[in-house]
């Protein structure tokens, strides 16, 4: 049996995906979840083969949860699942060594047989959105200009970013004046709209 761990955020999608997978003779459905924290932490206690996990899970996005598995659950392989074919996502998703990247809308058997195949040591990468990442430009984003234009666009105000991140408030106006000149946006608001589209944060 292949152990399988399910992490989906939309209660109405995780239950179809179970119930497919519950469908099938091999797999064994040893936990499901909707946040990234509590992914890693049920990894932890189940000891999955296999964790499938949506790329924007609350808390903790799905590439950040894959990361951290591989030190957490070195058992454990990540096939992640996103709704969009953001290049950037898809190379942060190979950063982290994720197993797997497939489509939300990839046919049930194509997903039931790249779980089996992330089980057995492959790869699985949806054609379409290995194109999609050639084709995409890397983030020009720093680490640290990502991270506080992710909090910028969670809705914190400049004073909050700063208190979070432990830096000064012109600091953190500095960095997202270099992410609006980076991105070629008009401003903060459009920098954030360019930078989720493009899967910089």
């Amino acid at each position: 049996m292949i152990r399988v761990l399910v992490a989906e955020d939309m209660h109405l999608l995780r239950g179809a995906l179970v119930g497919i997978l519950r469908l099938e003779d091999d797999l064994d459905v040893v936990a499901e979840v909707d946040r990234g924290d509590e992914a890693l932490r049920l990894a932890e206690e189940t000891e999955p083969e296999v964790a499938l996990i949506d790329i924007d899970l609350p808390v903790m996005d799905g590439i950040t949860v894959a990361s951290k598995l591989r030190s957490r659950a070195p058992g454990c392989r990540s096939l992640i699942v996103t709704g969009f074919a953001r290049p950037a996502n898809i190379r942060r998703a190979m950063e982290a060594e994720a197993a797997g990247f497939l489509l939300k809308d990839t046919p049930p058997c194509q997903l039931v047989s790249a779980i089996r195949r992330v089980a057995a040591g492959e790869r699985v990468i949806d054609v379409e959105l290995a194109a999609s990442a050639l084709k995409g430009a890397a983030s020009p984003l720093t680490k640290r200009e990502a991270e506080v234009l992710r909090l910028a666009a969670e809705g914190a105000p400049a004073q909050e970013v700063a208190t979070r991140l432990c830096l000064e408030l012109s600091t953190v106006r500095n960095y997202l004046s270099a992410v609006v000149a980076k991105s070629g946006a008009r401003n903060r608001v459009d920098a954030i709209r360019i930078a989720v589209q493009e899967g910089w944060i």
